[in-house]
């Protein structure tokens, strides 16, 4: 069952949704190449905890670390290391962060120095497939139009768009209903309301849709060996469209 948020809820996850977005934007200005991944988790797990939250990933059945650092052809939930970044790497840094009880998630993808052509054009439309989710978010509309309109997107330049991990409600807990599908089901899903609050956070691959899970348990990578992007955000249904609760400005 969705969970209507009140207004005192709405209220506290737009304080940690803006929260993730200020850790989030800070690990970006921060990561370059020659970095580790665990550099970067403990930055954020710094500005996390000096800002009297907690990182919701740290020990969140069983993961290791405070953010999920996703390289290359790692999909998602990518465990901090001492890789160190090099020119040419994509990377997705995904932040989540409890305040005063509820979560902020947010994720993106940054390029570290020259990359090639080929991964600026799927990170570029990865982020355009975010973007127009969203901007199909409404009262009225239907969750199954989220994994229509990213679909088409992805289809057009043949990629492949990742089904076994999914945007999903959010606020008390990180994963609540309802589940955001981000491919085309051909179902209509439920009706979107007013006081929804969810994350939509498509992973597109370069290559095929499928994936496989590495021996950690964690670590989720494309099948085929093509690299992987992602963004996320967190949403509110308002009562005329959609705001975004995790946006840097």
């Amino acid at each position: 069952m969705i969970k209507i948020k009140s207004a005192k809820e709405i209220d506290l996850i737009r304080k940690s949704g803006h929260l993730a977005a200020t850790i989030l934007k800070a690990a970006a200005e921060f990561t370059h190449e020659g970095v580790t991944t665990n550099q970067i988790n403990e930055l954020v797990h710094n500005i996390t905890v000096q800002n009297g939250a907690i990182p919701a990933p740290l020990n969140y059945r069983g993961y290791p670390k405070s953010v999920c650092t996703s390289v290359n052809n790692v999909v998602t939930h990518g465990i901090p290391s001492d890789y160190t970044l090099k020119n040419g790497d994509i990377i997705n840094i995904d932040v989540t962060c409890i305040l005063e009880g509820y979560h902020g998630d947010t994720s993106l993808t940054l390029m570290i120095g020259e990359v090639s052509s080929q991964a600026e054009e799927l990170v570029d439309i990865t982020r355009q497939s975010l973007n127009a989710a969203i901007d199909i978010v409404r009262p009225g509309a239907y969750f199954g139009e989220i994994g229509e309109v990213i679909q088409d997107i992805a289809d057009n330049y043949a990629y492949g768009v990742v089904r076994e991990y999914c945007g999903h409600g959010i606020g008390r807990y990180f994963h609540e209903d309802p589940l955001v599908l981000h491919y085309r089901s051909g179902k209509k899903g439920e009706k979107m309301r007013e006081g929804m609050v969810f994350t939509i956070e498509p992973m597109i691959n370069m290559g095929s849709h499928q994936t496989r899970v590495l021996s950690d348990g964690w670590t989720v990578i494309t099948a085929d060996g093509s690299l992987s992007a992602q963004f996320e955000h967190t949403l509110l249904i308002t009562g005329t469209g959609v705001e975004i609760l995790t946006d840097f400005d």
